[in-house]
């Protein structure tokens, strides 16, 4: 423990919990607070309130005493012993409250009892069941007079632990690893300082983020965060996971939060029309946004997908065939990504066939688009010269499935394939070995993820440090 203590404060940290109760065997108490090369907090979490002590709680209250006398910086506290272990010395009281089933809705009632028991900071960790959870945390957060740290846990929960500092959180809590996680939801270390540089979140830092339902797989906030500290604006990025029933409160709650910008997933890209007060024509034309920003009273739409996709294939196309008019386009999958594709095909004057899995989807899709449709087990029955794979088949971890035979695949053909995790598909190393011109997924997400920074700050992306790190992150360690 004492190593990973040391390892984490060569790294900057500047204030570490032990956990007790994960130690196996004989706790060396002394040594640990007589060596801690930085200020400690001292838990020690019964079973009963999510942890692993398991021994007799008279001796778990004599250790916390114990490290009291000792002089340690901080104790960790609950509820019903904090009256019993008094206030001695330096040591500072951490009165905490934990929930691993709910964000209770007296919260401030919770709050306001362990306030009255002589603490220098509280803590409160409650299981988020909405989004709304977290920003109703974030209120009271920013409403206490005592210092509090307050996290929602869960992935639903996740915007609270990057962003309470923003609230006034006097700190958060994160995991030494994050194959090490302590609590649903937790983020890393190196996760909250590499990615989110949460020591620099302040109450004027504006608020960006990605809604999705799912969100863990995003690597959005990894690419948008390193490029706000590469030109020095003061934001984050944060994800949050939006379950589809839960996404008209959340837009409702993102004045609240500080919230400037979204990018926009699955499952959203449609439902947020409605709540558009403008727009840009390619959303109308697709129906779909992947990006909105909020500005005054007006929340304005924009997708960027459209944009990102043409302008990718355009140079591929220009390079081997001239324009992308008269050309046959066999797009594969009928989702918001196959949407925005035949958009921008049939705008620049391409004769675009869409084949997804599921036929009646894609049938109305393209009936939507006004473009013509095939059956997925028919998809090998035309000579296209553009096939656009806007599919999840090839994605990571499924990276041995392609959706188009390598025997149709021929010389001249151009191949784009929107999967970027891997960035060489099954689909692109088979089109490169059959001389095909290929398209990347990696080339198309940072294009739009360049233009979504653009409307979001004003200022034009560090592109080539977007795409780098975005390869990094999905390189051959990653698969």
């Amino acid at each position: 423990m004492i190593a990973e203590h040391a390892h984490l404060v060569s790294q900057g940290a500047k204030l570490v919990e032990l956990r007790l109760d994960y130690i196996n065997g004989q706790i060396n108490l002394k040594r640990l607070i007589t060596e801690r090369p930085c200020p400690v907090i001292i838990t020690i979490r019964r079973e009963v309130d999510g942890g692993k002590w398991r021994a007799a709680e008279e001796e778990r209250q004599m250790l916390l005493r114990a490290a009291i006398v000792d002089g340690v910086d901080y104790v960790d506290l609950e509820e019903d012993v904090a009256k019993s272990i008094r206030r001695y010395g330096k040591t500072k009281r951490i009165l905490s409250y934990h929930d691993f089933r709910q964000t209770p809705d007296d919260l401030a009632a919770v709050h306001a009892r362990l306030a009255a028991l002589d603490p220098d900071i509280v803590k409160l960790a409650t299981m988020a069941n909405s989004p709304h959870d977290n920003l109703r945390m974030m209120q009271l957060v920013q409403s206490a007079k005592i210092p509090t740290v307050g996290i929602c846990m869960g992935d639903l929960g996740m915007p609270s632990r990057i962003l309470c500092g923003r609230f006034g959180s006097p700190f958060t809590y994160a995991s030494f690893h994050h194959e090490r996680l302590l609590a649903p939801g937790q983020l890393s270390f190196d996760q909250m300082v590499n990615i989110y540089h949460y020591d620099a979140i302040n109450r004027d830092t504006m608020v960006l983020g990605v809604i999705a339902d799912p969100i863990g797989h995003s690597l959005s906030p990894l690419v948008h965060n390193i490029a706000l500290r590469e030109a020095r604006i003061n934001a984050v990025y944060a994800p949050f996971r939006v379950p589809a029933e839960h996404l008209e409160q959340f837009l409702t709650d993102a004045h609240e939060w500080g919230i400037h910008g979204l990018s926009v997933t699955i499952p959203h890209k449609e439902a947020v029309l409605r709540r558009l007060t403008k727009f840009d024509p390619a959303v109308k034309g697709i129906g779909a946004a992947n990006t909105m920003v909020f500005e005054g009273e007006d929340l304005i739409g924009y997708n960027t997908d459209f944009r990102a996709a043409i302008d990718s294939l355009e140079r591929a196309v220009h390079a081997e065939q001239g324009t992308l008019e008269g050309k046959i386009a066999l797009i594969l999958g009928a989702g918001g990504a196959a949407r925005a594709m035949a958009y921008g095909l049939k705008r620049y004057g391409s004769t675009v066939v869409i084949s997804g899995r599921t036929l009646k989807r894609a049938q109305q899709l393209a009936h939507a688009i006004g473009c013509d449709c095939m059956d997925w087990n028919n998809r090998h029955g035309i000579s296209p010269d553009v096939i656009v794979n806007c599919s999840p088949v090839g994605m990571h971890p499924n990276v041995d499935e392609s959706p188009y035979d390598r025997n149709h695949l021929r010389p001249g053909l151009v191949v784009f394939d929107m999967v970027y995790n891997p960035e060489n598909t099954l689909l692109i190393k088979e089109a490169r070995t059959q001389g095909c011109t290929i398209v990347s997924g990696v080339e198309m997400f940072v294009r739009q993820a360049a233009l979504q920074f653009k409307l979001f700050t004003g200022r034009e992306a560090p592109w080539e440090l977007m795409r780098d790190t975005l390869k990094r992150a999905i390189g051959p360690a990653k698969m």
